[in-house]
């Protein structure tokens, strides 16, 4: 069972769209590890050399909003984040994410709590996010999603379902 994460910040600011998570101009990299080697280039071209597995990104409102290329959600998962909390979603990033295995929280409070750098843990079991001065609730993800993630994704999800 996905019980918790544990990893250092990198915040973020608001409508963080899909172009500046993964450009258009790498839409043709098929390899996630390939794409890896892009993400979030387009906030900061030097970024995908800062991510270190089990990173957590802390955006604030209409995180992932812009197109639907589930590539930005295959890039995060693929350079080694491990978790995003963000003031609210867009839709369909939200969606994409889930189906690539990426953890997703959505916490309004978070974001102003939580510095830039700070190591934090997410604890999927009792819905807390706790940092070193203090805990912050959020609302459970549903077990259908929880089993989604466990399983490292929804194509995943489905083989291990089908062999039941």
């Amino acid at each position: 069972m996905l019980k918790e994460i544990k990893g250092k910040v990198w915040k973020l600011g608001d409508n963080i769209d899909t172009d500046v998570i993964y450009p258009g101009k790498c839409l043709p990299i098929l390899d996630p590890q390939e794409m890896a080697k892009h993400a979030l280039e387009g906030y900061d071209k030097d970024f995908p050399d800062k991510i270190q597995k089990g990173d957590i990104i802390l955006g604030g409102s209409n995180f992932g909003c812009g197109s639907s290329r589930e590539q930005a959600a295959t890039s995060l998962k693929f350079a080694g984040i491990s978790c995003i909390i963000a003031k609210s979603f867009s839709r369909i990033f939200f969606r994409n994410a889930i189906n690539q295995g990426l953890a997703l929280v959505q916490s309004k409070e978070a974001y102003d709590l939580i510095k830039p750098g700070e190591v934090i843990t997410v604890d999927y079991a009792r819905g807390e996010i706790i940092t070193e001065n203090t805990k912050v609730p959020f609302p459970p993800l549903p077990e259908i999603v929880m089993g989604i993630l466990e399983d490292g994704g929804l194509i995943e999800h489905l083989k291990k379902s089908l062999k039941r």
